[in-house]
């Protein structure tokens, strides 16, 4: 699966783009904040349904401007598929599969995979466990559309459940009810989350120990209050100190993936160096497994990471390139030259694009 066409109107700072594409790499180069990030973010958008970095639509329409649409054509195998996202201000998002609206964004997600790399993924360490769920919750959610539904409405349900906690009402036969139905949503939410992590820790194991040599001993664990007790018992057990706070203190809501370093949490003990490759075997791992899961080759998004990763790093990523592991891939870089120059000698087809002010140039 490859985007052969983009094109872009008034997102972000890109007044209007139109790219034919290479099925193998493609560079977006230029100095900071020229509109590089945008073009992927805008690729992202079509996968994901949203910004990677804006989830506030709105927020994405160009200074001054009414409205902004992406629109793409994808080749996947023998099926060509044409994708539009559009915004109007004060107006619903409107989101195309062929020309067909969907009625639920949720029926995207999964069609076009995508995986982005980017500095910005080292929130994911040093943010709290929110942000790490909702990673791991998008990628599962790709290949498991009940799992998507069950989060959905659990979020749902217990927002109501917070709700009514924040009255005080002491009534005990609403939140009977609310307890019920989430009882069922969160035992299944675990159960999902549970599989994956066993399905998924020996890609990331596999990525991590290549990239680092092997040098040091990570992991990445799943931990759920679920694991020791049932959530109907936690609901029980919780029920007055939720009364009494106004909110649910306790559930899968609050579970977290757990990043560590020779049994050490990975954001205080491993250096910018470790936590950077245990980054990019995330990343990696997680472009594996939708291709494993999805029998599809999810698109590669590499936001300016070359500067930033020392020649180990650079060279392990440039090899699966070389290779064509990883599909069509998009790289942004400052460096007119340096990227180009080793895509080059490497022999490995690709496109160029110059990027100023949010006008693309062909080099």
């Amino acid at each position: 699966m490859y985007i052969s066409k983009l094109s872009l109107v008034n997102f972000k700072n890109i007044f209007q783009v139109d790219l034919e594409l290479s099925s193998r790499v493609n560079c977006f180069l230029g100095d900071n904040g020229q509109g590089k990030t945008n073009l992927l973010d805008a690729i992202y958008h079509l996968s994901y349904t949203k910004s990677f970095f804006n989830s506030v639509d709105s927020q994405n329409i160009m200074f001054k401007e009414a409205f902004y649409v992406i629109q793409a054509s994808i080749s996947n195998f023998d099926e060509e598929i044409s994708l539009y996202c559009g915004l109007k201000k004060g107006e619903k998002k409107t989101f195309k599969k062929n020309k067909k609206i969907y009625k639920k964004l949720a029926d995207h997600i999964g069609l076009f995979p995508v995986v982005m790399i980017t500095p910005y993924d080292i929130n994911l360490i040093l943010d709290g466990s929110e942000s790490r769920r909702r990673f791991f919750d998008a990628l599962i959610a790709q290949f498991d559309k009940n799992y998507l539904l069950s989060l959905l409405q659990y979020n749902k349900l217990l927002k109501q459940r917070n709700s009514f906690l924040k009255t005080k009402n002491t009534s005990i036969d609403l939140l009977d009810v609310y307890d019920e139905q989430m009882v069922e949503l969160a035992n299944s939410i675990f159960k999902s989350r549970e599989n994956f992590t066993k399905e998924f820790v020996p890609i990331f194991n596999k990525y991590y120990k290549d990239i680092s040599s092997n040098k040091e001993k990570v992991s990445l664990d799943y931990f759920s209050s679920l694991i020791e007790s049932s959530m109907k018992d936690i609901f029980i057990n919780n029920r007055n100190k939720d009364q009494i706070i106004g909110h649910t203190s306790s559930g899968v809501h609050r579970d977290d993936f757990l990043f560590t370093i020779n049994e050490n949490p990975l954001k205080k003990f491993g250096s910018q160096g470790q936590q950077k490759t245990f980054l990019i075997a995330l990343k990696l791992a997680k472009f594996e497994y939708i291709k494993l899961k999805k029998n599809i080759t999810p698109v590669l998004l590499l936001d300016d990471i070359f500067d930033k990763l020392d020649d180990h790093r650079v060279g392990y990523i440039l090899s699966l390139i070389e290779k064509n592991k990883l599909g069509q891939t998009f790289i942004t870089d400052t460096n007119k030259e340096k990227i180009p120059n080793i895509l080059k000698k490497l022999n490995i087809p690709s496109k160029l694009f110059w990027i100023e002010e949010g006008n693309s140039f062909k080099i």
